[in-house]
């Protein structure tokens, strides 16, 4: 994922990140940490992040999107963070299983080894076995002697009960490991009280209090704040939170989450982290593909409206992935998206026409269970039968499929053995692999598999080549035994797994724009790289928009 005329600095030990949160949760733990890495990046350094959550559930795989997000899935099958999206959209390099971890795998691991008899009838302990089991695993990706900065991103407040292992963790590293390879940031809240008129610094003083208490001390202090910050405030954080005044950044509010890097090389954030580890004569960061993004980001010439259908859209960041997608495709074709959240579960035959009648494309989105299915399935029928450019992902596609066995093959009771395991036509049904399967937790069809794309069909044409790789998350497919029947009545398979024979894209040929995938493309597309499906569906919208117009 690297170039090819990399030079690393052989001689340099792998340096190590800590970034910390305090104050309150969601202030942005995860794009500070991305961006710091994108200047490293940027920098010729081989940089990776990974990210420790302190909840109890080994993955978030079991998680309710309202409580967690999305969940994110790797190349190579991890159900993780969402933080993970942010990290590979920043850096254009993939993570994997080993860059998420969380209190439940931590502790499952030592279980593991206090059952198998590994620590000798020791008595097994927070302090030295759990911590000891997070140390391992915040070192693991350095010791592969792929990267030269690993970035580690800890979930959770400074002050949680439940981050305080991994907090005693990095305490023992600090000490452990040589003084200029270790350096902690911290992340706090400068509020700005309007009654007042003034910007407030004693959460930070606080927060670092607290921290200190645990044992540690931050090298460098981030303020998140919606006003700058004065430089004799800044003198102040320094001074009572024992810092060099260099060493606290500002970090305002952006626009958006792309414009962060910039922001944080012109607070030389980088150089401090540089200066921390006492590297020298790098070169100055290259940002010229992420500053070409950007300037057509922010100078669009085109606008569209494009409507997500889904179940989660109360949680923006239940689709977190979709709507950066549609950032990336709406730059690359030089055009804002508009993005119309619209909850299938209040969409029905009544109505359908007034929620997505203005829309320029209808995007239907993943998910589980029965609320909202018939809501996603109406959204299909209305797109496929007036024209209106139409994407399907997972659940989307399969609601496609079903939409398309009733209304045009005549099967009313078409439906997925998800909701209806008797059905008699259960043209959505449980993967063969699956059906002996009782664990929920990590045991869909996770990461990348291969498909093979038809030649002539719209999904070759937006690939451009014969052979994808995309990431999945599902358990359902689409049943072998009605795909000739519905290829017959138009709705066409166009991409197969080449081992399984797995249906992965339908597409409809006499349709404007009509493409549903099995799997997640949301999950491969960057700023730098955005994902060949979400370019044509925005492009689609485009042109959609301009016949209306005529």
């Amino acid at each position: 994922m690297y170039p090819v005329n990399y030079n690393p600095i052989s001689f340099m030990s792998t340096k190590y990140v800590f970034v910390s949160g305090g104050v309150t949760s969601s202030l942005g733990k995860g794009i500070i940490s991305a961006s710091l890495a994108k200047l490293l990046q940027a920098r010729n350094l081989r940089v990776t992040i990974q990210k420790f959550d302190p909840y109890i559930n080994v993955d978030p795989g079991t998680l309710n999107p309202y409580e967690h997000g999305e969940c994110y899935v790797t190349e190579d099958g991890a159900e993780t963070d969402l933080d993970l999206g942010h990290y590979e959209r920043f850096l254009n390099v993939f993570t994997s299983k080993a860059n998420n971890v969380t209190t439940g795998r931590i502790y499952r691991s030592v279980i593991h080894k206090e059952r198998e008899g590994a620590y000798l009838g020791k008595t097994v302990q927070i302090v030295p076995h759990i911590t000891d089991e997070i140390k391992r695993r915040m070192l693991l990706l350095g010791n592969t002697g792929d990267y030269d900065v690993i970035i580690t991103e800890l979930g959770g407040t400074v002050g949680d009960i439940e981050s305080l292992p991994f907090l005693e963790a990095v305490r023992q590293l600090q000490w452990e490991l040589p003084k200029e390879d270790c350096v902690l940031i911290h992340l706090t809240l400068v509020p700005y009280l309007n009654a007042a008129k003034e910007l407030k610094t004693k959460p930070t003083q606080h927060s670092v209090r607290t921290l200190q208490q645990d044992g540690l001390q931050p090298d460098i202090i981030v303020c998140r704040t919606e006003h700058p910050i004065p430089s004799d405030m800044r003198r102040k954080v320094a001074l009572f939170c024992n810092v060099k005044p260099n060493a606290v950044i500002e970090s305002m509010d952006a626009k958006t989450i792309y414009e962060v890097p910039l922001t944080m090389m012109k607070e030389k954030l980088d150089e401090i982290v540089l200066e921390k580890f006492a590297l020298k004569n790098l070169p100055a960061p290259n940002l010229d593909r992420w500053n070409d993004f950007l300037h057509r980001l922010f100078n669009p010439e085109h606008e569209v409206d494009i409507a997500l259908v889904g179940k989660y859209v109360e949680l923006q960041d239940a689709y977190k992935s979709i709507l950066e997608s549609f950032i990336h495709a709406g730059a690359e074709n030089k055009c804002k998206v508009n993005v119309h959240s619209i909850h299938s579960e209040y969409v029905d035959a009544s109505n359908v026409a007034e929620k997505l009648g203005g829309m320029d494309a209808v995007l239907v989105a993943p998910g589980f269970g029965e609320r909202g299915l018939e809501g996603k399935i109406e959204s299909v029928r209305y797109a496929r039968e007036n024209g209106i450019p139409f994407f399907g992902i997972c659940l989307g596609m399969q609601m496609a499929v079903v939409e398309y066995a009733r209304n045009v093959l005549g099967m009313k009771d078409a439906t997925t053995a998800e909701i209806r395991p008797n059905s008699p036509n259960p043209v959505i049904d449980l993967m063969e692999e699956q059906k002996s399967l009782t664990a929920k937790g990590g045991t869909m069809r996770l990461g990348a598999y291969k498909c093979r794309l038809e030649e002539g069909t719209l999904a070759r044409m937006i690939y451009g080549k014969d052979m994808i790789s995309e990431r999945h998350r599902h358990r359902y497919e689409v049943n072998g035994k009605y795909v000739e029947a519905l290829a017959a009545a138009g709705l066409k398979p166009s991409g197969r797994n080449p081992e399984t024979g797995l249906v992965e894209i339908v597409e409809i040929p006499e349709h404007p724009f009509f493409i549903a995938v099995q799997f997640h493309p949301e999950l491969k597309s960057t700023p730098e790289n955005p994902q060949p499906i979400f370019v044509a569906f925005v492009k689609a919208a485009m042109e959609y928009k301009e016949k209306k117009q005529k």
